[in-house]
């Protein structure tokens, strides 16, 4: 018999309770990217703060104990009694959903936070927070804590209202929470995460000096601090992301302008690479999967080198208008525009899909970058892109036609993949999976292991090529390479279109060895480069096989690193035996299902581009050709100290 539902049953969520509730709705996950969510939202408080013109500072503060610290010289949150709700404006903003200074236009003409849900839902996920404001000569102090009485948790509830302690003559707001370790599955803050942000943050907003303060590295000696400042802003983001890259124009090409719906800044410098990378910003959030700007800025920029070219004789009446990927090539580009009312779509709501805008951008770049490449002085970055352009498009039609050949619907396709990719039975390619396997052993086991009906094998004879250092038409000769586009049906480049993907997941299956690691590197490096949707739209993904199996007469435990192997020995008990796994080959194809692809027991990792800035450098470094900053990349995080613990069994 069916349960009674009455509208007894019906659940009312006071206060902040429904985050905690249900916390993915308002930081989209508990993990560590969920952690970090919380401490962006007190961070864009204090920069929507400081880029509409009120301070100029921010500090980050990282304590042993966990907790966190972000403070302002801003004007500091109104301390007054709202009108509405009886209690301190800094009450309202760390308790009410939906509340704060940023839905009219009066008090911020930009800002990131685009639903007033920030601050409260810091606060209800923390185990406390307090908050500290200095204005008008006074200072205030306010503490929330998350209650738990009776098996309920009561979130962010004032412990102490705001209260004056004190006078100054400062300004500004000090935020500093605990994060919920019953929320969160880790409340360990990561450092490097907390300092790749705030130097991305002081790129984007020129003059404003972030300070990183973490406590954690002296554990009660000394603290380590970075200061990020950049004068140049975007001008000095672009050098940064070209570090370890030959540069064709030492100094960035930088404009900025503004019109009545946008103020926008853009650099962008020359490489001798064979990608483009384009980095795009609206409020200071990164617009990974592009969006109305991007189109405006790549319109403009196609149509001054043509025109400029022409007015200036570098493009000859006999010779055609060159494209836009053409000029782009090799370019490292950062836009970075300021605007009201955004409008962002898209599966990861990281495109920017206001329309008016791609006219605003497109008119401000081209005015801009006229004006600029009609001074004397500037002429030598137009013939740059001249030069560049006219040599990538002979590439271009070179590539054209390959492509033709990796995309065609007929036996040339067909024959590139028989023999090679195992395909699955089903029809859904939302739906079906494809392994992409290291060597023809493991191929083997995974054919004999996978589910026919959703999972397909593609086993690789060989290294693919690393595609960081070869052009697009060279890429494409490789034969490894042609066999995955082949596979996944959904183009390459430019004509990439994700709609026509066969697999919705694409897994890397490769070994835990350096061979592995290398294989998967180099593929990581091609669907970046050249597939950078299947990433950003999460169909990509890497397989993690067990490290090693631990065996106790019929009880069988399968260990996936080195930090979880002291544990399952400690379950298993004295008497067992241990087999460490150094290829997917050494697994039959039953041991390869349960550990590795059936759904129900493997342990998958999905590759993510949440920052993309960071990716192309950290990329450029490892897989490109300055030798010396990949050696200093790895000397500094590799940890050459290790045990090898299998040795001792």
């Amino acid at each position: 018999m069916a349960k009674a539902y009455d509208s007894k049953d019906i659940m009312i969520l006071e206060g902040l309770d429904a985050v905690r509730m249900r916390p993915g709705m308002y930081i989209g996950t508990t993990g560590i990217k969920g952690l970090h969510h919380l401490l962006w939202e007190i961070v864009d408080n204090s920069i929507d703060e400081i880029s509409n013109g009120f301070g100029n500072k921010i500090i980050v503060t990282l304590y042993n104990d966990g907790s966190i610290e972000v403070e302002d010289n801003g004007r500091g949150i109104p301390v007054d009694i709202h009108p509405q709700m009886g209690v301190s404006g800094v009450e309202v903003v760390f308790t009410q959903l939906h509340a704060g200074g940023k839905f009219g236009n009066d008090n911020y003409s930009y800002s990131g936070g685009l639903h007033g849900v920030g601050a409260s839902v810091t606060n209800a996920l923390s185990r406390w927070l307090e908050v500290y404001v200095c204005r008008d000569g006074k200072e205030y102090e306010m503490r929330f804590e998350s209650i738990s009485k009776n098996g309920k948790i009561s979130s962010g509830i004032p412990v102490k209202h705001l209260t004056q302690i004190g006078t100054t003559d400062k300004f500004g707001t000090r935020v500093r929470f605990l994060p919920d370790d019953r929320v969160f599955e880790d409340i360990t803050f990561s450092p490097e995460i907390i300092s790749k942000r705030l130097r991305e943050l002081a790129f984007l907003n020129k003059g404003v000096e972030i300070v990183f303060i973490d406590e954690t590295m002296g554990r009660g000696n000394s603290s380590k601090q970075q200061v990020f400042k950049y004068s140049g802003g975007l001008r000095d983001f672009v050098i940064y992301l070209n570090t370890n890259k030959t540069v064709e124009n030492p100094d960035p090409v930088y404009i900025e302008g503004k019109s009545d719906l946008v103020t926008l800044a853009c650099a962008f410098q020359y490489t001798n690479s064979y990608t483009e990378n384009v980095f795009s910003y609206v409020n200071n959030i990164p617009t990974s999967e592009g969006g109305t700007h991007e189109t405006g800025l790549k319109s403009a920029l196609t149509r001054v080198f043509n025109d400029m070219g022409r007015r200036l004789n570098l493009l000859k009446d006999k010779e055609a208008n060159l494209m836009g990927e053409d000029y782009r090539e090799g370019m490292t580009l950062a836009l970075s525009i300021k605007m009201r009312n955004v409008q962002f779509e898209g599966q990861t709501k990281t495109k920017l899909g206001n329309p008016e805008i791609k006219a605003e951008v497109e008119n401000i770049v081209y005015n801009q970058l006229v004006a600029f490449f009609e001074k004397n002085e500037n002429k030598s970055v137009l013939e740059l892109a001249l030069k560049k352009g006219k040599a990538a498009a002979k590439v271009r039609e070179a590539a054209r036609k390959a492509k033709e050949i990796t995309r065609a619907k007929n036996s040339i396709e067909n024959s590139n993949l028989i023999g090679k990719l195992s395909s699955c039975t089903g029809k859904k390619p939302e739906l079906n999976e494809l392994f992409i396997v290291e060597g023809d052993s493991a191929g083997g086991s995974a054919k004999q292991a996978r589910d026919r009906s959703f999972q397909a094998i593609l086993p690789l004879r060989g290294k693919p090529l690393n595609a960081e250092k070869k052009r697009l038409s060279q890429v494409l000769a490789n034969e490894e390479i042609r066999t995955i586009i082949s596979a996944l049906g959904a183009g390459i480049g430019e004509d990439f279109n994700l709609d026509s993907l066969k697999y919705h997941k694409v897994i890397i299956l490769s070994d835990a060895d350096q061979d592995g690691a290398h294989i998967r590197a180099i593929l990581l490096t091609f669907f970046f480069r050249y597939m950078k949707e299947l990433v950003t739209n999460g169909h990509l993904y890497i397989g993690m096989p067990p490290l090693y199996k631990i065996q106790k007469k019929d009880k069988i435990e399968y260990v996936y690193s080195d930090a979880e192997l002291q544990d399952a020995i400690n379950r298993v008990g004295k008497g067992y035996t241990l087999q460490r796994y150094k290829g997917l080959g050494e697994m039959n194809p039953e041991q390869l299902w349960q550990t590795t692809m059936d759904p129900q027991n493997r342990s998958l990792m999905q590759v993510s581009v949440d920052d993309a800035a960071n990716a192309e450098l950290l990329i450029t470094t490892l897989m490109g050709d300055n030798i010396e900053a990949r050696k200093s990349y790895i000397s500094e995080h590799a940890n050459f100290n290790r045990e090898d613990k299998f040795a001792g069994n």
